[in-house]
């Protein structure tokens, strides 16, 4: 068992650039899949947990379901043809694996608001978008936020295969390894990637408490 840890040591240090390119590839593929889905997938939630027009949520929903159900290798293969290969088509496919997770929580989290609440701001002056602000959006927020980790944790864990179509990230090191049979480059970018979800789930989890705190902490009454 030493004598192995200190052979990986030693890999570790051998390769150690080439460790840092694939864990920077992984990082931008998720990060901007995330952002994008983000972008899109909020004020979407937004929107449709004010839209009165019940066919069209139902609709948006069951095409989010849809591209959320289909196998990620079958969606990656699809994308080839149309995209190629490399970054773009594997940020497109995270980008909308990432929509429904983000989309749902967001509606959901508007949907919880108390009626009574928004009722009483309405009568207190509040414009729409003052009790969008100041009170759906403070609210809802941990729903988001929770919609937010959840994806973070899928997209990163969903990227590793991206460097079946020359997207690379930590799955180079993966399938590397195992097509070479060298353990220690599978071990690497299986912990890595496992770490990397850990440690992005601990940010945003700070990130939720702080901004909750704030929220909590500042005045309940401002100007109309």
């Amino acid at each position: 068992m030493m004598d192995w840890l200190s052979d990986y040591g030693a890999f570790l240090s051998s390769r150690q650039g080439d460790i840092l390119i694939a864990l920077r590839d992984h990082i931008y593929i998720s990060a901007l899949s995330i952002i994008l889905g983000a972008i899109v997938a909020i004020p979407a939630g937004v929107w449709l947990a004010g839209s009165r027009i019940g066919w069209l949520n139902s609709t948006v929903f069951t095409i989010a379901n849809v591209l959320q159900t289909i196998p990620s290798l079958a969606l990656l293969a699809i994308l080839i043809p149309l995209l190629g290969i490399g970054r773009t088509p594997a940020v497109f496919a995270l980008f909308l694996y990432s929509i429904m997770p983000i989309m749902r929580n967001t509606y959901s989290g508007f949907k919880a608001v108390d009626p009574n609440i928004m009722e009483a701001a309405r009568g207190m002056g509040y414009s729409r978008m003052q009790r969008l602000l100041r009170i759906q959006l403070p609210l809802s927020f941990p729903y988001i936020m929770s919609g937010l980790r959840v994806t973070t944790v899928y997209i990163i864990s969903w990227a590793t295969l991206a460097t079946l179509i020359g997207a690379g990230g930590l799955g180079q090191l993966i399938f590397a390894g195992m097509g070479v049979n060298k353990r220690e480059l599978i071990v690497t970018g299986a912990l890595l990637a496992v770490l990397l979800a850990l440690a992005a789930d601990y940010l945003l989890g700070l990130a939720e408490k702080w901004v909750t705190a704030k929220t909590r902490s500042a005045p309940a009454s401002g100007t109309v």
